[in-house]
């Protein structure tokens, strides 16, 4: 049977469905993964790596570049969410998918519309002053013309709410992980090597009947899955929500 077709009919049989996605869901909208040969890790920004730049100390010492390097690798406005994106809200709004867990921090599951997101590493769609803990969403950036946005209340700088390194997981969206996984019969994992912890680590927690991976190269859970699809997140269901709505 067709891969698609049987992911298809395993997703109409699903009395839970949760969906769980890393960096490679959103390559498809130019936003660019971690480790692959054009991923974030392997930039040179200014002799430094960007997993330093990427740390709650850097965003501290060094605020102007941090926000330097998220203006111009990761805040970029022509980023929208692909037909991936929109066939998981297509399956929402029909019943077909409980939740959507992802390490992403580009916001583009709820840009599309999808509802129920838990967030693991946070989102670059929301801020938060670091004297008064006044909350902001994006729009902030764009009414400043500072690189380094600030409080308009008390002038404090913003901080995105998001996990950098040297950060802890936000106890509420784990626990709501957590559930979410271990109450699914069907657990389709895309667009992540399953290497990076502790989000490789919720798998374990996933008791159910089927468990899909689509990803493009290989993962530690291969050996585990009932389905192994390797293509792109958009085009594997861009083509499933016509068969399944």
């Amino acid at each position: 049977m067709d891969k698609i077709k049987q992911l298809a009919a395993w997703i109409e049989e699903s009395h839970s469905t949760v969906f769980f996605g890393g960096a490679g869901t959103s390559t498809e909208s130019n936003v660019p993964d971690f480790r692959s040969e054009d991923g974030l890790y392997k930039i040179d920004f200014q002799g430094i790596r960007p997993e330093e730049v990427l740390s709650r100390d850097f965003y501290f010492d060094h605020t102007d570049l941090f926000y330097k390097f998220l203006k111009t690798y990761l805040l970029k406005s022509d980023i929208q969410p692909h037909k991936g994106h929109h066939a998981l809200v297509s399956l929402e709004r029909e019943g077909m998918l409980d939740a959507i867990i992802t390490q992403n921090i580009d916001g583009l599951h709820q840009m599309a519309g999808s509802k129920n997101v838990f967030e693991l590493h946070g989102t670059l769609a929301k801020y938060h002053c670091i004297n008064c803990r006044t909350p902001y969403t994006a729009t902030i950036l764009s009414e400043q013309s500072s690189l380094v946005p600030t409080c308009p209340k008390c002038g404090g700088n913003l901080k995105p709410d998001v996990v950098l390194y040297q950060e802890g997981l936000d106890d509420h969206v784990v626990s709501g992980a957590i559930k979410a996984i271990a109450g699914a019969d069907l657990l389709i994992v895309c667009g992540t090597s399953l290497v990076v912890y502790p989000a490789a680590g919720f798998l374990q927690y996933y008791r159910g009947k089927r468990l899909v991976l689509i990803n493009r190269d290989e993962t530690p859970y291969d050996g585990r899955a009932d389905l192994v699809i390797r293509a792109p997140f958009g085009e594997v269901f861009g083509s499933l929500v016509r068969r399944t709505t």
